[in-house]
């Protein structure tokens, strides 16, 4: 028997379609919907899954659940197992560290990376928590990481004179970063004339 997308109401037809196209709606999400409006056109399993570059297992599975389900049979299933949970707390502090300028809690650093918060977090604070699940509270809240200048002294320095409102905010990692590193020499050679 040749496994076909069952009738569909013009509702889920035109939504099928509407995200078989979508450029903003998740890859997954996508490519189910292009599953089943290929075999809403009356393509076989193989041929669908030659097309869009996956397995005949994969396809059977989303129109299976399409005839099932509907639409949304589409979306994925919850996850087995227990999300991580962390107390609002915990939350707080981590955030709190995010927001804490390393060299005020006597760490060697100047700026946070989610490898240094996390390594903090996990062994200061003795929260077990990932560096991606930190990002997803950081982003949660409305944080994102500033770009840092490193030890590009004298631009910092030019920045700094013109930002008036966190003097800490710019200040090099090395200030005598200039001096230390001499004059600056160019890149490629000078091309020889010829005589």
């Amino acid at each position: 028997m040749v496994l076909q997308v069952r009738e569909m109401t013009s509702e889920e037809h035109e939504r099928v379609e509407q995200l078989a196209r979508s450029r903003t709606e998740s890859a997954r999400l996508v490519e189910r919907a292009r599953i089943v409006a290929s075999s809403r056109a009356g393509m076989r399993v193989s041929a669908i899954a030659r097309d869009l570059h996956l397995s005949e297992k994969m396809v059977r599975l989303w129109v299976k659940r399409f005839n099932a389900n509907g639409l949304a049979g589409l979306h994925d299933e919850p996850r087995s197992g227990r999300p991580a949970t962390y107390t609002p707390e915990e939350v707080g502090e981590i955030l709190a560290a995010s927001l804490t300028k390393p060299t005020a809690l006597g760490l060697p650093f100047a700026s946070w990376t989610l490898d240094r918060l996390e390594a903090y977090v996990n062994e200061e604070k003795n929260i077990a928590i990932k560096r991606s699940r930190i990002d997803e509270l950081l982003i949660a809240e409305g944080l994102r990481w500033r770009t840092q200048e490193g030890w590009f002294g004298e631009r910092a320095a030019r920045e700094k004179a013109s930002a008036a409102a966190d003097p800490e905010r710019d200040k090099p990692v090395d200030p005598e970063f200039a001096q230390k590193r001499g004059r600056s020499r160019p890149s490629t050679r000078n091309n020889r004339q010829a005589a």
